[in-house]
């Protein structure tokens, strides 16, 4: 199993199991996860589920489709670098320690 910690806007830490497959969304709203709200459900029409990613990983991943980018411009929160919607980001085994941050708003 894959453990990912999230990293809450007041410096707070949450450590959850994962399953491959699934999006980050998805895991870090089955762990109560404080500030993934995903309103669409998970369909990147919203940009409640926005997370910012550490470097590598978001580097691996490579950049966010042309309508997760749209989508990132409309979050609360300032974009930032390596933002993405959670709900576009499924969790693979190489992902195993990531420390994954929701922004503050």
């Amino acid at each position: 199993m894959t453990t990912l910690t999230f990293i809450q806007p007041d410096g707070s830490e949450k450590s959850v199991a994962a399953t491959e497959g699934r999006s980050l969304m998805e895991i870090a709203q089955g762990a109560g996860v404080a500030g993934i709200v995903a309103e669409c459900g998970g369909s990147a029409a919203c940009a409640t589920c926005h997370v910012v990613l550490p470097q590598d990983v978001f580097d691996r991943l490579g950049p966010p489709e042309e309508h997760e980018e749209d989508m990132l411009d409309f979050a609360d929160a300032p974009r930032e670098p390596c933002s993405r919607l959670s709900c576009q980001v499924n969790v693979t085994s190489d992902m195993d320690g990531m420390t994954v941050r929701v922004p503050a708003a």
